[in-house]
């Protein structure tokens, strides 16, 4: 990582607005067609959940504002950022496990299906809560959900680590969707940003064959 020109920012007097804010977070929730990418799994056998974080992570990585952190009170650029998500146990409870990023989606598949076996042989609730490069994502596979909330600590702020969270698998017609949900710092990015996520991500799946 490096630090961030702020002064030279064209963004620098939004990132002045926001960065001081109580609760400086927003979320967008939206849906995206992920009928092809579904499709694809199908046919080249990969994981559909991971594939769903690999478009994600692909995808953020693609866009500047989504690799920047707050340290010390001072804005940092990763070259690359990495993605940790929530893990579901056969008891219903959960954990946490780190994916890599990876040059392509079926790299990432078999990389990620050894990180969840091995993960599966020792189970360890480990949040990584001091790891900047990286962004948080969760699933919750039982709702088609319109609105997302995250729980706090209190500290997010100081380190402005996007929120990533995925939603119930649904059919609208013959169209799969799935929700998603971004919530980001506004003083490290805007809605313009967050749109150009869901534009990417959507074309990327829709391009797969």
């Amino acid at each position: 990582m490096k630090e961030f020109d702020v002064e030279n920012w064209n963004r620098k007097a939004q990132y002045n607005f926001f960065k001081t804010y109580e609760d400086p977070f927003f979320n967008i929730t939206a849906n995206l067609e992920v009928t092809n990418l579904y499709k694809y799994c199908k046919q080249h056998h990969l994981s559909f959940s991971l594939a769903c974080l690999y478009v994600a992570l692909k995808c953020a990585n693609e866009i500047i504002e989504f690799k920047l952190r707050f340290k010390n009170d001072k804005v940092y650029l990763f070259d690359t950022v990495n993605i940790g998500s929530t893990i579901l146990h056969d008891d219903l409870t959960f954990s946490f496990c780190d994916f890599e990023f990876q040059p392509t989606i079926s790299a990432f598949d078999v990389n990620g299906k050894k990180i969840l076996e091995n993960h599966k042989k020792g189970i360890a609730f480990d949040t990584r809560e001091t790891e900047l490069g990286i962004i948080h994502c969760s699933t919750i596979p039982w709702v088609s959900f319109t609105g997302f909330k995250h729980a706090r600590r209190g500290n997010e702020s100081l380190q402005g680590i996007p929120k990533l969270v995925f939603g119930k698998l649904f059919n609208d017609n013959k169209i799969k969707k799935i929700p998603f949900s971004v919530e980001v710092h506004h003083a490290l990015v805007d809605g313009y940003h967050v749109g150009l996520l869901y534009e990417k991500m959507q074309q990327f799946m829709n391009q797969l064959y």
